[in-house]
């Protein structure tokens, strides 16, 4: 069987979380959709906007690259569905069926109006065209069976605040997954480590409401304080006095400080000082000078509303905090406002009370918001990746150049006026 993962017009809606990853690679609860796929199938096929192939090529080098005409049934998979153990475990019994009842025409599950999974014949897809794909398996699916009822639905990621969503409604269950499938040696009463991991004798863990998984060659400095469900991956470093806890998912070689609650934060990643963050998303690459705090809940204790362009979206959550673009820096003492959306290759200053476009200097409590040019991300990129011994490829640095190509109309739709 042929997996072929693929991103439809809802990934742009994700900015600036999916600005420079494809959907799949997004982090939740632990999980990125692509580990679970890649445990399915030895041949999953990527189908990712034009700009993000060559990384994924380059990152993603156990995917390939075209589908085996030879297999009789391929998986597609939208990039946007939730990394979660009840989605896959969705799919597990959608691929038992098969093998039981001998599907002859395939079958298709939905959230809403978009396809979340299907089980096509592999030849349904021989003759799609480069930028019809999503064209051609929707035509592939209108006529085959929807599979359970209308109350079984699955979730894919509509809008970035569901990240943080999904990340505090599967965490539990996912992690669960992780400890039965993994091997980790339990140290401590739900306290799970792997390989390489050093726990300073002084940090204090908190596991009634959940394990504590931390991932190979990780370090825990002294006095840290971690409270369950937490996982925390390799090479990452706590610093002394960190406080980690309720469903933070921290993914690898990133350096952590001060408080951390209910957040999902991406590869090389640092927040190393004091300073407070609630149920954010942050992207790679980010930095967050000392002092740097979020607000996750409102004066009023009601629900939070986010804006996306022009578009006000209800959450329905009490908790939100800040979605984060990769490459976001913030300045020493920034405190940003609850729900707001800082954009990718973004700098801000002092009190962050708007959403913030990709590619500015951001400083609205000084009177002053810029345009930062491609040349200065660039340059910033390269000092960033020498200091984690990365080596700068020209198609890190095309990427920036085409992220900021593709946010020129949230510049353009910003209430700030830009000086350029």
């Amino acid at each position: 069987m042929n997996i072929l993962v693929f991103e439809d017009e809802g990934v742009e809606q994700l900015f600036p979380i999916t600005t420079g990853r494809p959907a799949y690679a997004i982090t939740c609860a632990s999980y990125q959709l692509i580990d679970w796929l890649t445990r399915l199938s030895d041949n999953v096929v990527g189908s990712v906007r034009s700009y993000l192939e060559l990384i994924q090529t380059l990152d993603f080098p156990s995917l390939s690259h075209q589908l085996d005409m030879n297999r009789r049934w391929t998986l597609v998979v939208n990039a946007r569905l939730v990394p979660s153990v009840s989605n896959f475990r969705r799919i597990e019994t959608l691929l038992d069926n098969m093998c039981e009842e001998g599907l002859a025409t395939g079958q298709v599950q939905r959230d809403g109006w978009s396809i979340a999974f299907a089980l096509l014949p592999t030849e349904a897809l021989v003759n799609a065209e480069r930028g019809q794909l999503v064209k051609s398996i929707a035509k592939a699916c209108e006529n085959i069976q929807k599979i359970g009822s209308e109350g079984e639905a699955v979730q894919l990621y509509q809008y970035p605040h569901d990240v943080v969503r999904a990340n505090l409604e599967h965490f539990d269950a996912n992690l669960e997954h992780r400890i039965t499938n993994q091997s980790y040696q339990e140290v401590a009463e739900n306290v799970f480590v792997a390989p390489g991991v050093k726990l300073h004798e002084f940090v204090v863990t908190e596991t009634k409401s959940g394990p504590i998984v931390i991932d190979e060659n990780t370090t825990i400095g002294p006095f840290c304080f971690l409270r369950g469900p937490v996982y925390i991956g390799p090479n990452c470093r706590l610093n002394e006095h960190a406080a980690v806890k309720d469903s933070t998912t921290i993914s690898h070689t990133t350096k952590i400080g001060g408080e951390v609650e209910s957040c999902v934060i991406e590869s090389f990643t640092n927040k190393q000082h004091h300073g407070f963050l609630g149920h954010c998303y942050l992207g790679s690459w980010i930095n967050l000078g000392a002092g740097t705090c979020n607000s996750d809940l409102k004066n009023t204790y009601g629900q939070v509303n986010m804006t996306y362009g022009n578009e006000k979206v209800p959450t329905g959550m009490q908790f939100v905090g800040c979605i984060m673009g990769d490459y976001a820096k913030t300045a020493i003492n920034t405190s940003i406002f609850t729900g707001k959306v800082i954009g990718t290759c973004s700098m801000v200053y002092g009190f962050v009370t708007t959403n913030v476009p990709s590619f500015v200097n951001y400083a609205r409590s000084f009177g002053q918001v810029t345009e930062l040019p491609p040349a200065v991300m660039i340059s910033t990129q390269q000092r960033m990746f020498c200091r984690r011994d990365v080596e700068q490829r020209p198609v890190d640095v095309q990427l920036l150049k085409e992220m900021y190509e593709r946010t020129k109309r949230e510049r353009q739709l910003s209430e700030e006026p830009l000086i350029l």
